[in-house]
């Protein structure tokens, strides 16, 4: 089981001491957003978790406890970017995030921490010049503290996207904009020794040499576990290329505020939400129902197949039976 934490919520930056309650309890609870009487309980041992992506605009608060992970295997998709309080208002100052994200990657290791400058808005205040700029500022701090940066374009996923940028007059690059901005993104990149990769976009940028991104990357952790694993595609949308996890956010419960979230609805919601949290409770900022809701253990077990041994003679990797 690969576990997702988490696409609907910063679970680093605001929920870490529910989550590491959780893993010492051994297993979570998730609400079906589509059947909310629906629970899943979902188990969290390190036996059946292959490992564990975080996904964060703030991981600092996971950073002083980061040793009751032992026996897990985990990576981390690290959102900076180069917007203002305007787009991103309840984030750090971009200095503290660098300076996190190079603690983070010693800790861990740079191959663990993947950067993501995502998603990237063009309007009359953030133009294409300006993110080459900012994404170059970023770049020479932390470039040697990953191996990658992922990036997409905005999408309007709701209606409410639209009407939460639209006073920022986001526009869409010309064609030749366009060239131009991935044509200097790659220098900036190969001058920094990064892989490009975009997340979840229909078009085809191989001529630039910018491939298409898997964020819960089934050939990664193969590579972090040491296992070769039995995975499957399971994209959350168009152009996802994403293998198959087990998501165990709460949509509506990040306080980040970021205009171009898609996965807060409304800022009141938010704001009741964040009143149930509960370190102890096995769901986050929410409880059980004991009348209605009907919790189900969902069946879910390791995908590890093969171990992966470095080849003696050219130092490749080669499957070896366990």
């Amino acid at each position: 089981m690969i576990l997702s934490v988490s696409r609907r919520t910063d679970i680093p930056a605001f929920f870490a001491d529910w989550f590491y309650e959780r893993i010492k309890e051994g297993y979570v609870c998730v609400r079906n957003p589509m059947n909310p009487h629906q629970v899943s309980k979902i188990p969290v041992t390190r036996e059946l978790t292959d490992c564990i992506v975080f996904w964060t605009k703030n991981p600092e608060p996971m950073l002083k406890r980061l040793d009751e992970l032992k026996g897990y295997d985990y990576y981390f998709q690290y959102t900076m970017n180069g917007y203002g309080n305007d787009v991103e208002p309840h984030i750090p100052p971009l200095e503290k995030r660098m300076e996190t994200f190079r603690m983070l990657s010693e800790r861990i290791g740079k191959e663990k921490v993947i950067w993501r400058y995502d998603p990237i808005l063009f309007s009359n205040t953030y133009t294409w010049e300006g993110h080459l700029k900012e994404i170059e500022y970023i770049a020479q701090n932390i470039g040697e503290y990953t191996e990658k940066c992922v990036f997409s374009f905005v999408d309007i996923y709701q209606s409410k996207n639209l009407k939460n940028i639209r006073h920022l007059g986001n526009r869409n690059l010309s064609e030749s904009e366009m060239e131009q901005f991935l044509t200097e993104l790659v220098k900036i990149a190969g001058k920094y020794n990064l892989k490009l990769a975009t997340c979840a976009e229909a078009v085809d940028l191989e001529r630039f040499g910018i491939g298409h991104n898997s964020c819960i990357d089934g050939n990664l952790i193969s590579r972090i576990t040491g296992w070769e694993l039995k995975t499957k595609p399971d994209g959350q949308r168009e152009h996802c290329q994403c293998v198959k996890c087990e998501e165990i956010g709460t949509y509506d419960t990040c306080p980040h505020g970021c205009v171009y979230c898609y996965a807060n609805f409304r800022p009141e919601h938010v704001r009741e939400k964040l009143k149930k949290y509960d370190v102890h409770s096995p769901i986050l900022c929410d409880s059980i129902d004991p009348e209605n809701d009907k919790v189900t253990e969902r069946p879910v077990k390791s995908l590890k197949l093969r171990r992966i041994e470095p080849n003696s003679d050219d130092g490749s990797e080669q499957l070896a039976l366990f």
